[in-house]
């Protein structure tokens, strides 16, 4: 196996965890409790301690970038899982299992466990608790004789391209991401295009361009010509910032907040809130 220090993969930072965390449309306190690990305390019942489940690089309270293009896929995959609305706490215990019996490292990022992971999911039911046996199902389904993972975190899921077993240095590793969140427009990360900066597939145009002319008032068509770009796909983006000027939360929404230049953009923005681009 090619040394993963040579693959930039794995050895380049390139997303804060905030930033990361926007890519996906989660809050930034979701994806820190997934990239530091947790400690909850409870009155009437034991502690909870959770530990990392993200690559990252360096400290993980670091403000500066330390989430290489490996962590952004293994986010992608819990992110889908939490498209069954099934409590991360919950099926940690059957994550840590499926990733023991895969036996590779960064197994939420690699190819094994889109093909295999429903299945272990249910061969490792016995060694659940009840609660955390009745959370675990609901990710799978059973279909054609086969467990596989329920439609709602396939069609996630899909959107991570994977390199085939023995294909290239990744070996069955995420190689291309197509962010999750949109319609029309086709934004995708590759870790040496754009410095892993998510672009329009269209014409490679990175996506934070767009969203900064869009920003300054520049109309949809006139930004769509100047770049190339399919009018609808532009629209779409501006659609995104239109729904976080709208917000009347001040400082923005846990949904849709995308930093625009607008007077209460000034105003601090909520824990929950998520920059997109």
């Amino acid at each position: 196996m090619t040394d993963r220090m040579d693959d930039v993969r794995f050895s380049v930072p390139l997303y804060t965890q905030a930033e990361t965390a926007g890519y996906l449309g989660m809050a930034p306190s979701t994806f820190r409790n997934w990239a530091r690990g947790c400690r909850n305390t409870f009155r009437d019942r034991p502690q909870v301690v959770g530990s990392p489940l993200i690559t990252y690089l360096g400290s993980p309270r670091s403000p500066r970038p330390s989430i290489p293009f490996i962590g952004l896929a293994e986010g992608m995959f819990l992110s889908a899982l939490r498209r069954a609305e099934v409590p991360l706490q919950k099926i940690r215990p059957a994550l840590e299992m499926v990733r023991e019996r895969i036996g590779v490292e960064h197994a939420l990022a690699s190819r094994r466990l889109y093909v295999a992971g429903a299945d272990l999911l249910y061969e490792i039911d016995d060694d659940l608790g009840g609660e955390d046996k009745r959370e675990t199902r609901k990710l799978i389904v059973l279909k054609n004789g086969q467990y596989v993972f329920r439609e709602v975190i396939d069609r996630f899921l899909t959107r991570i391209e994977y390199d085939e077993p023995g294909e290239g240095p990744g070996d069955g590793y995420a190689r291309r991401i197509d962010l999750p969140g949109y319609e029309v427009a086709e934004p995708a990360v590759l870790p040496g295009v754009n410095f892993g900066r998510p672009f329009f597939t269209a014409t490679g145009t990175p996506l934070y361009v767009v969203a900064g002319d869009l920003r300054a008032g520049e109309p949809v068509a006139d930004v769509a010509d100047d770049y190339g770009l399919p009018v609808d796909q532009v629209a779409e983006v501006r659609e995104r910032i239109e729904r976080e000027v709208a917000c009347p939360k001040p400082g923005g929404c846990a949904c849709s907040w995308t930093g625009a230049r607008t007077p209460r953009a000034s105003l601090r923005r909520p824990e929950s809130c998520v920059r997109m681009f």
